[in-house]
């Protein structure tokens, strides 16, 4: 038996099939009903926005634990992370040579990744 959040709010992070990019992703709700079930959610990967179905939907943060993050360590997109301070996440984009956007359980966060010293 899972236990499961029964109400969201706008920003909860809730696991579910994108249809977009045909795999299992971590989604951030982007509307709620006033009993708090998600209507909308919104990929962290790609950006589409689709009505929640909660098919095989999870809760919470990533099932899966990453290694620990290291600033040092490179990146690449769909790596799970694990960070001190904001837990549980996986890698959504490289932006820069050095910059990363990782979805946490509350939001996508901007780290610094391949920060190997020159």
């Amino acid at each position: 038996m899972t236990t499961e959040k029964l109400t969201f709010a706008i920003g909860d992070r809730v696991d579910q099939m994108c249809a977009t990019c045909g795999e299992e992703r971590g989604h951030i709700v982007a509307s709620a009903t006033k009993k708090g079930r998600p209507t909308r959610v919104t990929c962290g990967v790609c950006g589409s926005r689709v009505r929640f179905t909660g098919n095989g939907a999870r809760v919470g943060g990533a099932t899966k634990s990453g290694a620990p993050y290291d600033q040092k360590q490179t990146y690449r997109r769909g790596q799970t992370l694990t960070h001190p301070t904001f837990g549980v996440g996986e890698v959504t984009a490289i932006i820069e040579p050095r910059k990363m956007d990782v979805l946490f359980a509350d939001r996508v966060r901007r780290l610094i990744h391949a920060n190997a010293p020159r």
